[in-house]
């Protein structure tokens, strides 16, 4: 049958790539569209084409209902697993269902299929006991062929970084195992606004106080604690009146606002300062009918103002929303996208989606991440290119006021290297350039810094930590937190002075007009010059003094006691372990 929607042009790239790939690989793939690109029709219009059974499912029963409701206006019909819908239908060619009930009736899953798509698929995690991945694992026992596509607008997870480890762009995303092999296509949000396929977000800061949630501690996954989060917050209600008056004000001219609040108790205080008879409050304990009365309601226009509690980040679509106040605090790019994604869809009349951010939390909509959780909160994506292979990496890093690029956090070139010509049905490899690295002893391979064992000679490296326990037990050595090095050029000879946090001094020197020193010089220091952005090898002393301030200093240096005087044995670089660094609290 003709379907009853044209694909936008990006839409049937995407599904061209899809088929493309699964006829190349049984490898899973991701598929990356922003929010309110139209992922529902990508997806039905795969359904469509499948020949044989395929099973989509979601987290929420308004993205299954969705996706159903697409592929039934193709004038097919499709099956309905869902819970919360009250529908348990298993036997059609393709069925829409919700993680948790499948998960909840896998016996019912025991047929062949040959397609599982995930619709919102940054929820899979690697746990081998998720319920994802054994609905994932009880499919592949009946089919080891079994095709996974995931569908997002936002393919990364706190804690885990980037969900799938290879772009078809060319270039890795980690080293980790991930619960995707391929990002397959992938469109910015940039374009789907330019082209006029989204409503332009206008990004403002606020002119009101805004709350600092930064004096908070957080947990591994750099969120806070609700406990925390509530008593910041009633120290602050006129900070919250003074908000919310501006967001009134704001409205004024605006069809409908959504407002995402940090807690149910701050929700509650919220809408208190709403108009009552304008404003909803859904939180996760809201009663189902309510909720759903409540935001159809919304959608027509009768309430004006709709505050929630994480529950309406995905699976919610009301076009007319042209206006999001952001009052919680998160580290996740995932979740602020989601968000700002609830106001960018067209709607007629509509001219552009007012985005307040009053909980300062500093994420470029555009440019989200690089994947990996945040260093520190002075780092930014700083661009890198790889010596090795030229490949411009996207690390988290810091730039001077000229925008160079003075450090970053980048360990290994993301870059994808092409077989030699000749090889047939042979993956590209990722680059083998690592910018920061620990030398194998035995071999003297470059490792990842948290590598136990050489990848080349596969043999125990020496953990830092127990160098460091081995040496603190010794009389004869010292160890000292290194805080900066200085040089001394005296002729041919480098002296290197290392300094401890605690005014401690250790030295060594390098003659120059040796082969043996300098090459041992170049291979501790010339390979990590300048964050190993641009690794050198030097000539001479005073070649090395001219550019003092890019050679690297170390975490830590080990020297033992020879009679006079103190020789240095190790210098730790790029140290990750249990004892603490020069400075660090």
């Amino acid at each position: 049958m003709n379907a009853p929607f044209k694909l936008r042009p990006y839409q049937q790239e995407a599904v061209d790539a899809t088929l493309a790939h699964f006829r190349k690989t049984d490898e899973s793939a991701v598929i990356v569209l922003p929010t309110g690109a139209g992922k529902s029709l990508v997806i039905a219009e795969l359904a469509r084409l499948a020949k044989r059974k395929i099973l989509v499912v979601t987290h929420v029963k308004e993205l299954v209902e969705q996706n159903h409701a697409k592929y039934q206006s193709y004038g097919l019909t499709g099956g309905v697993f869902s819970a919360g819908l009250k529908r348990k239908e298993s036997h059609h060619q393709v069925t829409f269902a919700s993680v948790q009930s499948v998960s909840a009736n896998l016996d019912q899953f025991r047929d062949e299929y040959s397609l599982v798509i995930i619709d919102e698929c940054h929820r899979v995690s690697g746990e081998e006991t998720s319920q994802y991945q054994r609905i994932i694992e009880l499919l592949r026992q009946q089919n080891d062929s079994l095709k996974v596509l995931g569908l997002t607008a936002t393919p990364y997870r706190l804690a885990m970084g980037w969900i799938y480890r290879y772009h078809y762009r060319g270039f890795v995303r980690g080293e980790d195992d991930k619960p995707f092999q391929h990002c397959i296509y992938e469109l910015p949000l940039s374009y789907m606004i330019n082209r006029g396929y989204l409503t332009r977000p206008e990004l403002v800061n606020a002119a009101v106080a805004q709350y600092d949630f930064s004096v908070l501690p957080r947990d591994r996954f750099g969120e806070y604690a609700e406990r925390d989060v509530n008593q910041l917050l009633s120290k602050h209600k006129r900070v919250t009146r003074a908000i919310i008056e501006q967001v009134v004000e704001l409205a004024a001219e605006r069809q409908g606002v959504m407002i995402f609040a940090a807690t149910v108790e701050h929700a509650r205080e919220v809408a208190g300062y709403l108009p009552e008879h304008e404003t909803a409050l859904i939180t996760g304990a809201t009663d189902l009918k309510d909720r759903d009365l409540l935001i159809q309601r919304f959608k027509q226009r009768q309430l004006k103002y709709l505050v929630n509690v994480s529950v309406l980040t995905t699976g919610f679509d009301a076009p007319h929303v042209d206006f999001i106040a952001i009052l919680r605090p998160t580290q996740s790019v995932s979740l602020y996208q989601q968000i700002v994604g609830r106001g960018l869809r067209l709607d007629e009349g509509k001219q552009d989606c007012l985005v307040i951010d009053y909980a300062g939390n500093h994420v470029n909509l555009h440019h989200p991440e690089v994947g990996e959780p945040k260093p520190n909160p002075d780092s930014e994506p700083v661009q890198v290119f790889c010596p090795g292979c030229g490949f411009a990496n996207i690390f988290w890093g810091k730039t001077d006021g000229e925008g160079l690029v003075i450090e970053h956090y980048g360990r290994r070139c993301q870059g994808l290297l092409e077989p030699a010509d000749g090889v047939q049905d042979e993956r590209p490899q990722q680059c083998d350039y690592r910018f920061r690295f620990k030398e194998c002893p035995h071999c003297g391979a470059e490792n990842d810094i948290a590598a136990r064992n050489c990848y080349q000679c596969h043999k125990a490296i020496i953990d830092p930590d127990d160098q460091l326990r081995d040496a603190l037990k010794l009389k004869d050595a010292m160890v000292i937190r290194c805080a900066g090095i200085s040089l001394v050029a005296d002729g041919s000879k480098l002296k290197i002075t290392y300094h401890g946090e605690d005014g401690e001094e250790l030295g060594e020197s390098f003659d120059f007009s040796k082969p043996g020193q300098r090459a041992v010089f170049n291979k501790l220091f010339g390979r990590r010059f300048a964050n190993s952005q641009a690794p050198k090898a030097f000539s001479s002393a005073d070649e090395v003094l001219e550019l003092e301030a890019l050679l690297p200093a170390p975490d830590f240096v080990i020297a033992r006691k020879q009679k006079h005087y103190w020789q240095v044995q190790e210098r730790v670089f790029d140290y990750q372990g249990q004892f603490r660094k020069a400075n660090e609290v």
